[in-house]
């Protein structure tokens, strides 16, 4: 184990320093290199050609990737202390973090499907770690999500194999009005909104919070979700202009206005912190639709630094409660955890957008950059309202669940002493506050002059301000126990904080018209009138006739004889 962990801790930094080095190099100089790696595979006399792409974008992406997944396994060293399968553990997060590499450096849609296959194959094995009967459900319900954007992968992959080639970058521009190609580019944004969990396929997201909490620090940061974000971000050239980026605008907006509202009404740890993966996903997809592509990029990166803190940070508060999630019986942690506490701030104020941390470098820039943009006033106002939901929601779990009095138990053993779980964390911390001022310098080397008016410009701190105290009085409603007072609201808080009853829609909303037309069938086809006139109707009938067969081959003088007059008569009357 130890070996293991110090093994990926080394492959992963150097990773890091090459992918930074490389993309320093390539932004400063302002050119783009493309390294193929070529390698033949010879078997039965069939020669397979593969491609691994290296440029400034993947080998970032896959630094980042190995940077968060390196804490990752250091952290489950503590986490998982004590757990007979630790070593499987591992080796199967080594498996899926090597399939989210190979989806990152893959240039055809061929081996981006092995990368995606592996993801989900590898997720749903997380997913029933624990394996009980909500472990199972939640892996069920996530292989099934996702099993519909492998389909239209494999569907783009066989429109595609009309060129004799499956190497989209060679074919973005050559046919990107082409009918077949503008196909291909719905499956792939089909599969992309399968992937990160966009509306309609938002259900499987918060239940895959059955899975470890370190699993889940890798699935909403930096792997299994951003994969679609990615995906699109290496397609964004051929879908400028088309009507499929108007409706990734419409979904984007819907879903992190949905996560956002949702997220407020939820009392469970690890579900307000999916829905915020949820709603921050939906940003991506939003400020990709404007065209925003480098933008969208940036955000991906900064999200994953304090995405996968503020789960380390959630994964010691239930660590240390012995798995109690519901925020409401929680409080005063910052007396008892200081580290964790502090962490968990750093990730929080990220996530708010808190200046100079790494999450104010791209969401200002997003809005700003909507701000100058021709958008629509709906749009306008989803990105902006959506932005203070995320503080509220951020800051009512602060509120609720780090401050206040203590509410947990006498008995309870709280402490954040355990170094192998804190130091990750604080890595990650100093990742927090550094990483977007640094990325911002390696990704946009040159100043892109930014003009708005000073109502604009203060407009997003007023609605972060405006979030902060909305926070306040939702954790206020929560701790007194002011919305069971209140039982008409409790029709919104239900539907709200159920993802507008979206995984109800999505499972039994899809599945219970065909299980009441198979019941129904059933029972008035299979038992009914196909049993009446099938199996069953075909046995009375050889049952008379072996009947009436067995009367005439009994040997009895009278139906001899009987049957001797009919014929007589019979040749008589025909005579």
């Amino acid at each position: 184990m130890r070996f293991l962990c110090v093994l990926l801790e080394w492959f992963c930094c150097y990773f890091l320093v090459l992918g930074h080095y490389v993309s320093v190099l390539f932004c400063y100089v302002w050119m783009l290199v493309f390294f193929w790696i070529e390698s033949y595979l010879q078997s039965m006399g069939v020669q397979s050609l593969w491609h691994l792409l290296f440029d400034w974008m993947s080998l970032v992406f896959l630094g980042l990737v190995m940077f968060i997944s390196s804490m990752v396994v250091w952290y489950s060293d503590g986490y998982m202390a004590g757990d007979y399968n630790l070593n499987r553990f591992v080796l199967v997060v080594l498996l899926f973090v090597a399939s989210m590499g190979f989806l990152i450096l893959s240039p055809n849609l061929i081996s981006i499907l092995l990368g995606w296959d592996g993801l989900g194959l590898v997720s749903y094995c997380l997913v029933i770690y624990y394996q009980n009967a909500r472990s199972a459900n939640a892996g069920m319900l996530t292989a099934l999500s996702n099993r519909v954007g492998d389909v239209a992968l494999l569907m783009g992959i066989c429109l595609m194999s009309c060129w004799g080639g499956w190497g989209f970058p060679v074919y973005l521009d050559v046919y990107k009005f082409d009918v077949i190609f503008m196909c291909v580019v719905g499956l792939v944004v089909l599969a992309a909104l399968t992937k990160s969990a966009q509306i309609p396929f938002s259900a499987w997201l918060p239940a895959a919070m059955a899975a470890p909490t370190p699993v889940s620090a890798l699935v909403h940061s930096s792997t299994l979700v951003t994969a679609g974000v990615y995906l699109l971000i290496r397609f964004s050239d051929a879908i400028m202009g088309t009507v499929f980026q108007s409706f990734l605008l419409f979904i984007s907006g819907l879903t992190m206005f949905m996560a956002g509202l949702g997220a407020n009404f939820e009392n469970d740890l690890s579900k307000v912190i999916a829905l915020s993966t949820l709603s921050q996903l939906g940003v991506m997809f939003f400020s990709l639709s404007l065209g925003l592509v480098k933008v969208a990029y940036f955000h991906l990166l900064t999200h994953a630094l304090f995405k996968s803190l503020l789960f380390l940070c959630a994964g010691v508060v239930i660590h240390n409660v012995k798995d109690f999630q519901d925020i409401r019986s929680m409080g005063g942690l910052s007396e008892y955890m200081p580290v964790t506490i502090s962490c968990f701030n750093v990730s929080n104020l990220a996530l708010c957008g808190m200046p100079f941390l790494a999450g104010f470098y791209s969401k200002d820039l997003i809005i700003e950059f909507c701000s100058m943009s021709f958008v629509n006033v709906f749009s306008f106002f989803l990105i902006v309202f959506s932005t203070g939901l995320t503080v509220c929601y951020s800051f009512r779990l602060a509120y609720v669940s780090m401050f206040g009095d203590y509410s947990i138990g006498s008995l309870s053993s709280i402490n954040d002493e355990v170094s192998v779980m804190t130091t990750p964390m604080m890595f990650l911390s100093l990742m927090a506050v550094v990483g977007g001022a640094v990325m911002s310098w390696v990704l946009f080397p040159t100043p892109v002059f930014i003009c708005l008016s000073f109502g604009l410009k203060i407009m997003t701190l007023v609605v972060c301000i405006l979030g902060a105290l909305m926070g306040l009085v939702l954790s206020m409603i929560s701790v007194l126990g002011l919305s069971s007072r209140y039982l008409v609201s409790y029709p919104f808080s239900v539907f709200f904080g159920s993802m507008w009853f979206m995984p109800g829609i999505s499972t039994y909303g899809v599945s219970s018209p065909f299980l009441y037309g198979g019941e129904l069938y059933y029972r008035l086809g299979d038992m009914g009138w196909n049993e009446r006139f099938g199996s069953q109707g075909l046995y009375s009938l050889l049952s008379v006739g072996s009947r009436a067969n067995q009367f005439m081959q009994g040997n009895l003088l009278k139906f001899y004889l009987f049957t001797l007059m009919v014929w007589f008569l019979f040749v008589m009357v025909m005579m």
